[in-house]
């Protein structure tokens, strides 16, 4: 009992210190979910939660929209090969960077890859839609080529595309400050061991680098599971337009359009509990695959 008092006297302040979290939480977040009450009224402004009741009648309209089952698509799309991206490219990053012998290059490298996880999508929407406009510099390198220009945000084809390789971009940098760290829980005496018995650089790698982030690298990919219907409602909301709705409208922009500028207040609320009901499932089926696969608790 000493010594259980004892560790609770210690942890206390940080305890403490996790008060104006949970209260931020229960405002903002619980206290919230009364409201998802309307995806079962027929929600009415002027009566608020006193707007007669309906079932499940919103839910059977909302899958009934000829686009619902493609946004369904559209996002699962996007966001896996996000998800796909953002582990490839930072740990090849990790493992180029930590290859790096001048300390100030690395250090400086490391830091201009990390900046643009800084921006925001606001920012950074500007600066592709200048990019990759008809005369920005992408077309105008293409054209050097007889290539004719493309518009990437307004072609159906191109627009997921460019969503993805964006993303990865701009997120890469702190992935790769994760396998970094990562990289440097490795016993260097097994690099030493491997040397002695003639192996270059590229197996060491493969049978040393590799294994040793593959519990980070399993991790990182179980964890975003949890994320696979988040596709990026920021991103996509400051670059896409009605031309590209058919591969660029995932669910978030789905129901910010049926919900602010429809107002279509019920049926908005039936897609968010459907997303809401499918990525509890997936993080918890995360952190099931996190304990089963790289030994990861939450508590």
């Amino acid at each position: 009992m000493k010594k259980k008092s004892g560790k609770l006297r210690k942890q206390l302040p940080l305890h403490l210190m996790l008060i104006p979290g949970i209260v931020f939480t229960f405002i903002f977040c619980y206290i919230p979910l009364y409201g998802i009450i309307i995806a079962f009224e027929e929600y009415n402004p002027v009566m608020g939660f006193s707007s007669p009741w309906v079932g499940l009648k919103h839910f059977k309209y909302v899958f009934g929209l000829p686009g619902f089952v493609n946004t369904i698509w559209n996002t699962l799309y996007i966001a896996v090969f996000k998800m796909i991206g953002g582990i490839v490219v930072p740990v090849t990053f990790a493992l180029l960077l930590n290859e790096v012998t001048k300390v100030k290059f690395k250090r400086g490298l490391q830091t201009l890859i990390y900046l643009p996880n800084f921006l925001s999508w606001v920012i950074v929407a500007g600066l592709l839609t200048d990019i990759l406009a008809a005369d920005g510099i992408i077309n105008t390198a293409l054209g050097y080529f007889g290539v004719e220009p493309i518009f990437f945000l307004g072609d159906k084809v191109w627009f997921p595309i460019v969503m993805i390789l964006s993303d990865v971009w701009k997120s890469f940098g702190f992935g790769t400050v994760v396998y970094l760290a990562a990289l440097t829980g490795i016993d260097p005496t097994l690099y030493e061991a491997a040397e002695v018995d003639g192996a270059k650089r590229w197996k060491q790698t493969l049978y040393i680098t590799l294994p040793g982030i593959a519990p980070t690298i399993i991790l990182m990919s179980v964890l975003s599971l949890g994320n696979v219907l988040n596709a990026g409602f920021d991103q996509i909301y400051n670059l896409y337009s009605p031309l590209v709705y058919e591969t660029g409208d995932i669910i978030d922009t789905f129901v910010y359009r049926l919900g602010i500028e429809q107002a279509q207040y019920s049926p908005a609320a039936a897609v968010g509990i459907f997303k809401s009901g499918i990525s509890f499932l997936l993080i918890v089926l995360a952190y099931y695959l996190a304990d089963k696969l790289a030994d990861y608790h939450i508590f």
